[in-house]
């Protein structure tokens, strides 16, 4: 395990791409990207701003000491942005798929869907952000019938979490749909036990073609669109007649409740950040951006240039507007069914009876504590933050500073004071948005509770 260090967010090429041109791709919005990308959302601007001070000392800290030795380090607050600031949204990542893997999945097997749309019905997804919310819905319901068909079982039910995304290999608009899919049907009345819980019977999917799904898919998308007078009804024809029509739908190996590793791989895969610092350099002059990724066929590279500008545009894009749930649950998966189950079952018990298929696996307990941010930090980077570096005594967390004239007189002492934070986009009492890092909430996806009909 190596020794942690406290981040330096002003080394990132990301903070500083942003701190340079975010005012310049302000003033170039209305005239430069508004004709293709829309009016600017008001959320953008305040996530970046928010961004641009995560880990800003003079925003306030929490002092980290150890007993042994007296060594100290200031902790900056993090803005805990998801979808964009790469720091906060990796410990969501970290900290949700722990969550899904231990307490929402199944002891069944699973398969990674991903259901793709065609270049033409982009821009209606763009322009009309809700209408996100229901693509998903039209996936949900072509699955749960695809499965049901397979199985013929009216009446069961899928278990399904999902995830919007909408960024592309190299960041272009592609809004497309992760879907972590128990591989089979649950009934939706558990049988009753004699002396035990009730017991949930999981009916395995025989290997089919996904094609079906596909059609399935894409005749509920282009029915939507024309339902809702957003796609011209020739247009629809079109899309309905080509052999070729750029709808898209993949499905993954299955994946043995066993894998628990592969499993919260996955679950990390579809709740990535919609970009890598990683993979972005800023050249000069002028902080060229400069992308990479893998070999792209028709481009024939495996790099995007982009003016800082032109960055900006293409990555706050994916920024969700305010209070848009960007993964949700359905199904058996869904809160209002492990609600219902928890509450059903007394202190303890486990979730579902003894194996009845191949392939079931003794499930979780009931509750499982989420994980602390020392954990989170020793998983993503393999360092621990409260062990010293000094001594490798233990270190905590003595007190959180989030008074200005502390704040001064603490950095002041210690040379770090750089004058009032230069970003006066942020009030300010804005400090009382904050957190200090070491913050243990709850894991990412909070969100849509579904019932399948």
């Amino acid at each position: 395990m190596q020794t942690y260090r406290a981040r330096n967010p002003k080394k990132s090429p990301l903070w500083q791409c942003a701190h340079r041109h975010f005012a310049a791709f302000l003033d170039d919005y209305p005239e430069a990207y508004a004709p293709q990308m829309g009016a600017l959302r008001p959320g953008i601007p305040e996530v970046v701003h928010k961004f641009l001070d995560c880990g800003n000392l003079e925003r306030g800290f929490a002092r980290i000491r150890c007993d042994e030795c007296q060594h100290e380090y200031l902790l900056a607050f993090s803005c805990k942005s998801r979808w964009f600031c790469p720091s906060c949204h990796q410990r969501k990542v970290q900290n949700s798929a722990a969550f899904i893997t231990s307490q929402v999945l199944a002891p069944v097997p699973h398969r990674h869907y991903v259901l793709a749309l065609p270049k033409m019905l982009r821009p209606y997804f763009q322009r009309h952000r809700s209408l996100l919310k229901c693509l998903c819905t039209l996936a949900r319901e072509s699955i749960t019938d695809y499965l049901r068909t397979a199985l013929d079982l009216p009446d069961g039910v899928p278990g399904i979490v999902m995830t919007i995304h909408t960024f592309g290999e190299y960041l272009d608009f592609h809004p497309h749909l992760h879907a972590l899919v128990a591989d089979g049907l649950f009934d939706r009345d558990p049988s009753p036990e004699a002396d035990g819980p009730p017991g949930v019977k999981f009916h395995l999917l025989p290997p089919l073609p996904i094609k079906p799904l596909e059609e399935l898919f894409r005749a509920r998308v282009i029915q939507f669109l024309v339902a809702h007078q957003l796609l011209p009804p020739q247009r629809a024809k079109a899309l309905q007649s080509w052999k070729h029509s750029g709808f898209n739908v993949h499905a993954g190996d299955r994946v043995s409740p066993e894998a628990k590793a592969d499993l919260e791989q996955l679950a990390q895969y579809i709740l990535r950040n919609p970009f890598s610092v990683d993979k972005m350099t800023l050249e000069s002059p002028g902080d060229i951006v400069i992308y990479r990724s893998r070999m792209n066929v028709k481009i024939q590279r495996n790099f995007e240039v982009f003016t800082p500008t032109d960055f900006l545009a293409v990555i706050t894009q994916h920024i969700p507007d305010k209070n848009t749930q960007m993964v949700r649950y359905y199904g058996f998966y869904s809160n209002k069914m492990r609600g219902c189950r928890h509450r059903a079952l007394p202190a303890g018990a486990i979730l579902s009876s003894p194996p009845t298929r191949p392939g079931f696996s003794p499930p979780p307990p009931r509750r499982l504590p989420s994980k602390k941010w020392r954990d989170l930090i020793k998983q993503a980077w393999r360092a621990d933050p409260l062990e010293c570096p000094q001594c490798n005594g233990p270190m905590r967390v003595i007190a959180v500073i989030d008074d200005h004239r502390v704040i001064e007189k603490i950095l002041r002492h210690l040379g770090l004071w750089c004058g009032p934070p230069d970003s006066p986009h942020l009030p300010s009492n804005s400090v009382d948005t904050w957190y200090y890092e070491p913050y243990d909430d709850g894991p990412m996806p909070n969100y849509e509770n579904v019932l399948t009909d």
